[in-house]
């Protein structure tokens, strides 16, 4: 789904038959007062849909051609939470950011990179680029100034961390609190206590899968993406949440070789690296960058190459309601423990207000908010 939109997943029915997929959403706005864009929602999920050719009831679903990458140039005076009121602007218009280059000039300026892609695939013409800068600029101030132009040949950029803070940051085994507050560390051991059973009595051609758990921002995403990583197939599926903020959720299962998952060592893998990725879905720390500070976000890229969605929204949303101004930013990508990881790096501005340097409670505090902010604790 979109890296932006504005309606929570309710319920959900999932099956196939091993060429169609048949899906059901039952979603809900995220707030009474928002208005979903529901003709733009169903164009967004048309055009994930991979398909070859036609469908006769739906003509307009054919195999998506790749996206064209634009490069969004501002220059602006800088001021505490203007990249997340930048990145929130983006996102209403549906504009998915792949990679983000910022930063202050020594006279208080800041130079903002974007590269992105449109979702209504529109951004070629003179109208909506119009309407990109001019709300841009009707929002932030007419200090602003705003160019689009085509990123011809663009690629993901790779970071290049210090041997020392990639080995912890991406490191396989996690303290489950550690730079946690005492609320979230108690959410994680919710989650740590997950239910997660097989069962192959019940289907002659499949295993079920059964998983009762916290429910938490991206929990479906996860749980798909670690199934698609470890070469399972689902052919049926049911997601559900209950009234006390728990999610149940019943799988039908394949191996890639179409056999039942039947070997207690193989169950007991799956049932690991799927606590694993539910627990730890993403990797958040703070470092020193000589006498600055760093804050680092991550999370595995999708098999497909795609990264999780609304994490630079929701690290931005953080930072901006501690009242913390980023120096700088940058998204790029780096091999790690045998997958490859999506990396946000951060340079943060210390101030009297929020001093960084010599506070470890202040250094947590905005490790808490950050992961919290992007587990759904804070929307």
């Amino acid at each position: 789904m979109s890296s932006k939109i504005s309606a929570l997943l309710n319920l959900a029915d999932v099956s196939t038959d091993g060429q169609w997929c048949y899906v059901i959403f039952w979603v809900v706005p995220r707030s009474p007062s928002i208005n979903v864009r529901w003709g733009s929602l169903k164009n967004r999920l048309m055009s994930m849909c991979p398909s070859s050719y036609a469908i006769p009831f739906y003509p307009e679903i054919t195999q998506p051609a790749p996206p064209q990458f634009y490069l969004l140039k501002l220059f602006s005076t800088d001021r505490k939470g203007l990249l997340h009121d930048v990145t929130h602007i983006l996102s209403e218009l549906e504009l998915i950011i792949h990679r983000v280059k910022v930063s202050t000039t020594p006279d208080g300026r800041v130079v903002n990179l974007f590269f992105i892609t449109d979702g209504m695939e529109l951004l070629h013409t003179k109208e909506r680029q119009e309407e990109t800068c001019s709300m841009l600029i009707a929002t932030l101030g007419p200090s602003l100034s705003c160019e689009i132009l085509l990123a011809e040949g663009f690629q993901q950029g790779f970071s290049s961390l210090p041997p020392t803070i990639s080995e912890e940051l991406f490191r396989l085994e996690l303290d489950d609190c550690e730079s946690s507050s005492r609320s979230l560390c108690a959410e994680m051991k919710k989650m740590q206590k997950a239910s997660i059973n097989f069962d192959n009595a019940l289907s002659p051609a499949h295993t079920l899968l059964q998983i009762i758990c916290v429910d938490q921002k991206g929990l479906l995403y996860d749980m798909l993406r670690t199934l698609k990583d470890c070469s399972i197939k689902v052919t049926y599926g049911r997601f559900w949440s209950n009234k006390k903020g728990f999610r149940e959720v019943d799988l039908f299962i394949k191996q890639a070789d179409g056999k039942k998952v039947i070997d207690p060592e193989k169950q007991e893998v799956l049932r690991s690296r799927m606590r694993s990725e539910m627990l730890h879905p993403l990797r958040v720390m703070i470092v020193n960058r000589g006498p600055d500070t760093e804050l680092l976000v991550a999370n595995p890229v999708e098999l497909s190459g795609k990264g999780r969605p609304r994490v630079f929204y929701d690290a931005t949303l953080a930072l901006k309601a501690l009242g913390i101004c980023i120096f700088s930013a940058e998204i790029g990508r780096q091999t790690a423990s045998e997958r490859q990881w999506e990396v946000y790096r951060f340079l943060l501005d210390d101030s009297k207000e929020f001093p960084l340097a010599n506070s470890l409670t202040n250094r947590n505090n905005i490790v808490d908010r950050v992961r919290k902010t992007l587990m759904g604790c804070y929307n």
